[in-house]
């Protein structure tokens, strides 16, 4: 018998495979973490975009959540594609104070598909941020979310510590939209700003990055780290599952979660 820790992850399915529910999975499975699901919608994606997908009823998606923790239970869990306010208010009820929460407030995809409907920015800003531990929003994300434009490290502090009144423990603001060769994240907590510095990596493999560091993140914590730290876990293993990325399709590939594979 084997005792694992356990993160849940609350998101749409990727039919190709490369980020939402299924690349949760593969990063749970990669750090140590038994992973369990509730599947907020179903998606026909591949590596050139979104080309269908259907939102799993709201009643569903509660059962799913309660299923898992009045049996299991978790030691953290994680958001991703939302799609609508009644789900995302649904699912604060039904998680609770549950254990660690890392908010990924996916709006749309790596290709442009919208994600989550208007009117479920207003919903996650005021009953599912409140609840948590990490929020990991890319600079559109964040200007949506604060209602700043954001072209420069100062703007990111500043949009860090508006989210931050929302509840929120933790702020991952990721710096990729940017320009230049860089590619800086901001760890915003407790009122200070610490930066997780990076160079960007070339190459087309990016489809699923927010996933697999919210997932990775997550995982990290349901293993007892503190936030910061699990942030700049999260980093240096996405870092390494974007360079090991894999060749499949034709559009923008996906990260490798199981990159330790490859060098183990």
């Amino acid at each position: 018998m084997v005792s694992v820790p356990v993160g849940m992850t609350i998101a749409g399915s990727d039919s190709g495979g490369g980020a939402g529910i299924e690349a949760d999975l593969k990063t749970f499975e990669a750090l140590g973490v038994w992973g369990t699901a509730a599947i907020v919608a179903v998606t026909a994606q591949n590596t050139h975009g979104v080309q269908a997908f259907e939102t799993v009823s709201v009643d569903l998606v509660r059962r799913q959540i309660t299923s898992v923790l009045v049996d299991i239970g978790v030691q953290a869990v994680k958001t991703g594609m939302l799609a609508s306010a009644e789900i995302v208010v649904a699912v604060a009820e039904a998680l609770g104070g549950t254990g660690p929460l890392v908010v990924d407030p996916v709006f749309v995809s790596k290709h442009g598909n919208t994600l989550l409907a208007d009117d479920a920015v207003e919903a996650m800003r005021s009953f599912l941020l409140p609840l948590a531990a990490v929020v990991t929003p890319n600079i559109p994300e964040a200007e949506a979310l604060t209602g700043l434009t954001i072209t420069t490290r100062d703007d990111m502090v500043a949009a860090a510590e508006l989210l931050s009144h929302t509840g929120a423990t933790t702020i991952l603001l990721k710096g990729g939209h940017l320009e230049g060769d860089q590619s800086p994240d901001l760890v915003f907590t407790a009122g200070s700003a610490t930066w997780l510095e990076g160079e960007r990596i070339p190459g087309r493999h990016t489809h699923g990055t927010g996933c697999v560091l919210s997932a990775a993140i997550t995982a990290e914590l349901a293993k007892g780290m503190d936030p910061p730290d699990a942030c700049l876990a999260g980093k240096r293993f996405v870092e390494r599952a974007i360079a090991a990325g894999v060749e499949l399709g034709g559009g923008i590939g996906p990260v490798n979660p199981g990159w330790e594979r490859l060098v183990g």
